[in-house]
């Protein structure tokens, strides 16, 4: 009996899972399926939403670099209580008094990024009226005012937002591009533990065939006296240990294609085959280029690139917080007053405003110094574990790509020693058919053969796996020599 044929009748059959279906199953390959579970897979719509929620972000903070335009108003303020009055004579007099407050202000203020300062527009209008004895009302209108708003010897915070904004949106986008390189390489395992199950089951299924079949020869030579007992029992035991053999392949094989269909997001209980090749591609990944690629790719490299700006970002902020320093703020405008609102925008006045604000601790106990050293500290520990992140990057992109070699030349030895161990059974099966070698020698061809299946299944399994995580590693395709890049 050939062992290859009677695969091929097991697979013609049918012998599938513990529960199966009367609708045709539904085949796909290994790029079909990793197409699949990053379209529709949970990893990938959660990897998906991450990415449009940096996006937002990042599109927020744009925005906000665009003059914005606002209204504060206070409809009204309503304050009713005793005040004192001084009188002509030196001496004080409690009235009673209402007053209302009403006003409203449109501003249009625009952030400056290179100085950290606010360029605004505003106009205003305000009421006041004051019930006493006597009635007192009054509106005051400030049609346009220019100003200025800047900080002195103060960490410009704009321009440090702006540094964080792009390291954290290319962190983003490079995230992305891993969590869906990730959901390849769970789903290429994933993948490949049901080939695995099917092979095994396959396997199973013809040893238990094979095994049926030499247990009954076994029982006609025994009953004529060409064998002993022992053999006898020897083939019995086979039997049953490759039937105990099928019944756990055959529910290995239905719970690694529960876990792919989980993976896949299909209903429970949808037939699902897959298809699987031998050939590989002759890919050899360039140990340097894998490295260079990494180092240029990689979010591990965006997430050094933002770990640096914010540590270098509480340094300028801790020099400067506890130091000297100064607001300046300064508008031009024009204002008017008067008892009605028709007639607040006649006569108008300049309004000019300068301020300057200084502060100057004068002592500290040591704090800014000690401020300033814990900040520096903490740049210093930045520097060293970014600088381990990209040696760890530099080395996984390295040996990834060594794997990969390696995966592929594993391959092809594992391919030839299948097929020797398969054609050795068959020899050793048909010998012992016409009585030319022991039991023995025959059990041991047929676990030599079920170790080399193994470890070819096991071997391409490594190929495919070191292919996806070299992608992973590198963010490259070596296939067609580009970048990985983020889809829509």
């Amino acid at each position: 009996m050939n062992i290859r044929m009677c695969l091929t009748l097991t697979l013609a059959l049918g012998v599938g899972p513990l529960v199966t279906s009367t609708l045709a199953a539904q085949a796909m390959t290994l790029s079909e399926a990793i197409a699949m579970a990053q379209q529709r897979g949970h990893q990938a719509l959660a990897a998906r939403a991450a990415r449009a929620s940096g996006r937002y972000r990042h599109s927020a903070y744009r925005s906000g670099l665009l003059p914005q335009l606002s209204l504060v108003g206070t409809v009204p303020a309503y304050n009713k209580s005793i005040i004192p009055v001084l009188r002509d004579n030196g001496g004080t007099k409690f009235v009673p008094q209402q007053q209302t407050d009403a006003s409203m202000t449109v501003t249009l203020s625009q952030k400056i990024p290179i100085t950290g300062g606010d360029l605004f527009v505003s106009s205003s209008l305000a009421r006041l009226k004051v019930t006493d004895s006597a009635t007192y009302q009054s509106w005051s209108s400030t049609p346009v005012s220019v100003g200025l708003r800047q900080d002195l010897f103060r960490p410009n915070t704009a321009a440090w937002i702006g540094r964080e904004d792009a390291a954290r949106a290319e962190l983003d986008e490079r995230g992305y591009i891993e969590a869906m390189e990730d959901v390849a390489l769970q789903t290429t395992i994933l993948f490949f533990d049901v080939y695995a199950a099917r092979v095994a089951r396959d396997n199973a299924v013809t040893n238990a065939a094979v095994n049926d079949t030499l247990y009954r020869l076994n029982t006609g030579r025994f009953e004529v006296g060409k064998i002993g007992e022992n053999d006898l029992l020897q083939s019995e035991l086979a039997l049953l240990r490759s039937r105990t053999a099928l019944e756990s392949a055959l529910l290995e094989h239905a719970r690694a294609t529960d876990a792919l269909r989980v993976a896949l997001d299909l209903p429970p209980g949808t037939p699902l085959e897959i298809t699987v090749t031998g050939t590989v591609a002759e890919l050899e990944a360039d140990t340097v280029r894998a490295v260079a690629e990494a180092l240029k790719n990689r979010a591990a490299v965006s997430a050094v690139a933002l770990d640096d700006v914010q540590a270098r970002r509480s340094v300028a902020e801790a020099r400067f917080r506890a130091g000297p320093g100064a607001t300046v703020q300064a508008s031009y405008g024009f204002n008017a007053t008067a008892p009605e609102a028709t007639l607040a925008y006649q006569n108008l006045l300049e309004a000019r405003q300068f301020t300057l604000s200084v502060q100057v601790p004068l002592w500290q106990w040591g704090a800014h110094h000690e401020g300033v050293r814990a900040a520096e500290a903490d740049l210093e520990r930045v520097a060293n574990l970014s600088a381990a992140t990209l040696a760890q990057v530099a080395h996984d992109a390295r040996f990834a790509a060594l794997a990969l070699t390696q995966a592929r030349r594993t391959v092809l030895l594992a391919a030839k020693s299948d097929s020797v161990a398969a054609k050795r059974f068959d020899v050793a099966y048909n010998r012992y058919v016409i009585g030319r070698i022991a039991i023995d020698n025959l059990y041991i061809a047929q676990a030599e053969k079920d170790q080399a299946l193994v470890e070819y299944v096991r071997a391409l399994r490594g190929y495919w796996t070191a292919y996806y995580r070299l992608r992973g590693a590198t963010l490259f395709d070596f296939e067609s020599g580009r970048p990985i890049e983020s889809s829509p």
